[in-house]
């Protein structure tokens, strides 16, 4: 009896998937030999064990083979969608043409034999029907356009000269670079957007590709000491401030909110040292075959809170600095009062903050986050050599150029004044004694900001070297290609990561250098005792600053013309923008009592003593 047509079909349909469930059940199991199951250390011949291409005109082949696949293994899974159609035999070129793009014959040093397009056109066409059935696609990778126009048996006479029996012989390395393969250890979800030396859906190991845990172990307590210290001092300067908030007035306002950002990050680097790599690594996953990688980008939100809170606070600590040089200037150079400054309070915070968090937005957006393994903290640049260069260096080098050279233009101001206004005694040495306080403060936070901005550029310059240092060392571990032709190695110093992790600490130490007086010793003595000072009303050293001559109004008089001064009474509120520089070295000098008389004064004084004297 025949059957409908369309059960014939079904029928057929049937049988198909039913080899094709034994194909992928049995064929698989077989496709390479288990007790061979080794990845090759470098380039070389290598015995074919791909059970789908034995019993061809050579046996050997290499690895990594014309599709990328650095290994036999890896080959073999990547093969195991054509088996149904190889055992089907839809094309009697199919199984050539796939062992010619899986397992390649090897040839003679550095040269590659490629199948024909006739090869690749024919098993194409022949096998394009039961495709469909079976759902499959042919691969991007194996387009026929991709190979040369020839009509040739694959392998050629002469590629089997040199590639037959060369299981006997040295291994000879096939001259290609191949650059960085990502592991399977260290391959994550696709989802996550990770990088890794330019390699995709890849993270670097954690906690770190170059130290050992010994090293880590020091690191990380060395950081948790180092910030201890630096969230002590930054915290001691701020408290100071919340004691008596009027002390601290513009120009030296600023260095009030430096030190509260490196309260904030040196918080950061505690609680990292706290959690250890808990939050900078991603969890080991066995199952997968993974293991723990560096977390990238802001799929963990402790990282992210972690990386807002460093990099933000970070930027706005260096643009605080600047700022506080920008006052300086204003008040040596056009010569502002601090009421006059303190009108440009709210442009200060506006840049001081703003621009800090436009590029933390901007990085959160480009995902740019990296966890740090040795810190346990998350920043950037850290693997990124580009986020490194363009939002850590170029900003910290912009703020130190900018900061330098207003410092250094109101120090010659300064200078200047001291030595063309004829100043009393004893407001000379109170001026002489800010610039030296104003340098000592500047020359704190300089050097350890440049030494950070060394370290930085240090790691730039050698990160690709120390990359291929770590493949080198690696790559038989973890069965990638060797780096070709190595000609220099190196490996990053210890002692430099320990440099950049103290600076960037120890950078917002230098504030309490500034808070640290006798008037802070008897503030806080008085706020533990339970006792507020009474505020006197006119600050004793601001009157000093009214008692001073202008600096226009001394280069334009005539030499022999007596300097006029204004009397105690002048109210000190500040409505003229030109305030003496002698404002800068008596604004926190309150440590001893200033004696502000003029010699007229002093004069009246004994001269009404001696008055009272004759009429007794």
């Amino acid at each position: 009896r025949i059957l409908p047509p369309k059960i014939t079909a079904i029928g057929q349909k049937i049988a198909v998937y039913f080899i094709s469930l034994l194909s992928f059940l049995v064929v698989p199991t077989l496709s390479i030999h288990m007790e061979y199951i080794e990845s090759h250390n470098e380039f070389s011949c290598e015995p074919i064990r791909l059970r789908m291409c034995q019993d061809l005109p050579y046996n050997t082949t290499f690895m990594p083979n014309l599709l990328n696949h650095y290994d036999q293994q890896t080959a073999a899974l990547a093969m195991e969608p054509f088996h149904p159609l190889v055992n089907l035999v839809c094309s009697a070129d199919l199984r050539m043409f796939l062992c010619a793009l899986y397992a390649p014959v090897c040839t003679t040093y550095g040269r590659v034999s490629m199948p024909c397009r006739s090869l690749c056109l024919r098993a194409k066409d022949e096998c394009h029907k039961l495709m469909e059935i079976f759902g499959l696609v042919w691969p991007d990778d194996m387009e026929c356009s991709k190979f040369p126009d020839c009509d040739e048996p694959y392998p050629r006479p002469e590629d089997l000269l040199t590639g037959s029996d060369t299981t006997d012989q040295p291994s000879m390395t096939v001259q290609r670079d191949y650059g960085f393969w990502c592991p399977r250890e260290l391959k994550v979800d696709p989802d996550l957007g990770y990088s890794f030396m330019g390699r995709t859906d890849c993270s670097a190991p954690c906690p770190s590709m170059f130290f050992n845990q010994q090293e880590l172990t020091f690191t990380r307590y060395f950081i948790g000491v180092v910030s201890i210290v630096c969230l002590s001092a930054t915290l001691f300067t701020f408290l100071t401030f919340l004691i008596d908030v009027t002390r601290f007035r513009y120009p030296e306002r600023p260095i009030i909110f430096y030190a509260v950002c490196y309260v904030m990050v040196s918080l950061v680097f505690f609680l990292g040292f706290l959690l250890e790599d808990r939050v900078a690594c991603n969890t080991v996953s066995p199952a997968h075959f993974r293991a723990p990688t560096i977390t990238q980008g802001s799929h963990n939100k402790v990282c992210t809170l972690f990386f807002m809170v460093l990099y933000f606070f970070t930027m706005a600590g260096s643009l605080w600095w600047v700022i506080l040089t920008i006052t300086w200037f204003l008040a040596a150079v056009p010569k502002w009062g601090s009421e006059a400054i303190e009108k440009k309070a709210l442009l200060f915070h506006a840049v001081a903050w703003g621009l800090p968090g436009t590029l933390t937005v901007t990085l959160l957006a480009l995902n740019k986050i990296e966890g740090d393994g040795i810190s346990g903290v998350c920043f950037i640049g850290i693997y990124d050599i580009d986020a490194l260069r363009w939002f850590v260096l170029a900003p910290l080098c912009f703020n130190v150029a900018v900061g330098v050279s207003l410092l250094l233009v109101g120090i010659v101001a300064l200078n200047q004044v001291r030595m063309e206004i004829p100043l009393e005694k004893e407001n000379q040495t109170k001026l002489v004694k800010f610039m030296i306080r104003m340098g000592v403060f500047s020359v704190l936070y300089l050097a350890p900001l440049l030494t950070v901005i060394g370290c930085y550029i240090y790691e730039h310059a050698y990160r690709s070297m120390w990359e291929t240092t770590w493949m080198e060392e690696n790559c038989r571990r973890y069965h990638i290609p060797c780096p070709y032709k190595v000609e220099q190695i190196s490996r990053p110093s210890m002692v430099v990561f320990l440099i950049k992790y103290l600076m960037m600490l120890v950078v917002g130490i230098p504030s309490v250098f500034w808070v640290g007086s006798k008037k802070t010793c008897f503030e806080w003595a008085s706020f533990l005792h339970g006792r507020r000072r009474k505020d006197s009303g006119v600050n004793e050293s601001r009157q000093v600053l009214q008692e001073q001559p202008d600096l226009a109004q001394s280069l334009l008089r005539e030499p022999n013309t007596p300097v006029i001064r204004k009397s105690r009474g002048t109210s000190t509120q500040g409505t003229s923008t030109h305030a003496s520089s002698t404002h800068l070295a008596v604004l926190d000098d309150f440590d001893e009592p200033i004696r502000t008389s003029s010699v007229h004064s002093k004069t009246s004084y004994h001269g009404s003593l001696r008055r009272s004297r004759d009429d007794r």
